[in-house]
């Protein structure tokens, strides 16, 4: 077998939007947005091209990476930049078979090469604890509109320089290109072949 990964190109927007809405439909919601998020993303000037990747076995694509460009809203009044990461997904066939930590492994090592201190993003520590997240609390980062108090297990960090937060507390800011609206996410999904949304156990939203 052939696996490779790469920076997207624009041939490729069509069937990672597709592979995107395969891997999250039903998942956190009836349905899902995440392919219109990143349609709109490539567009955000906050939009990383450079660390915009797929991957392909034996030329198939089955997976996708991207990152965009965000602050902390640091307490002593600075903005420091970091990243933020997704989303992020391998073909649903192909889960838990490892090519999914193979190319968020990758990605990082790419994000670092460019300089970035540190990624902070929405997450399952069982599996990105794996590439060396851990929660942002831990760093002194506090998620934007958390109630104090409020679970933020899901709310996870990597320093990419090594000490990058030292000594850095704050509040982290989700880039505003994540918020879409969920009309145009709507009218977006019908130009692809119809699936059935169903209200699952575990569902978030």
């Amino acid at each position: 077998m052939s696996l490779a990964i790469r920076l997207e190109e624009k041939k490729d927007c069509r069937t990672v939007e597709n592979l995107i809405r395969e891997s999250f439909w039903n998942v956190y919601r009836p349905g899902c947005s995440e392919h219109y998020v990143i349609h709109v993303l490539r567009n955000d000037p906050a939009f990383v091209n450079e660390l915009d990747f797929v991957m392909e076995l034996d030329g198939r694509l089955i997976g996708q990476n991207m990152f965009m460009r965000t602050v902390i809203n640091a307490d002593d009044g600075r903005d420091i930049p970091v990243l933020t990461m997704g989303p992020i997904c391998i073909t649903p066939e192909l889960k838990r078979k490892g090519y999914g930590k193979q190319l968020l492994d990758y990605s990082l090592e790419k994000a670092a090469e460019m300089g970035f201190g540190a990624v902070l993003f929405e997450g399952n520590i069982d599996f990105y604890g794996k590439s060396g997240f851990d929660y942002a609390r831990n760093f002194g980062i506090r998620y934007h509109d958390l109630p104090e108090g409020a679970d933020d297990s899901f709310f996870l960090c990597k320093e990419l320089i090594p000490g990058y937060l030292s000594g850095i507390t704050g509040i982290y800011q989700t880039p505003p290109g994540y918020y879409v609206d969920e009309t145009e996410a709507e009218e977006f999904d019908k130009t692809f072949p119809p699936k059935v949304k169903l209200k699952l156990p575990g569902q978030i939203f």
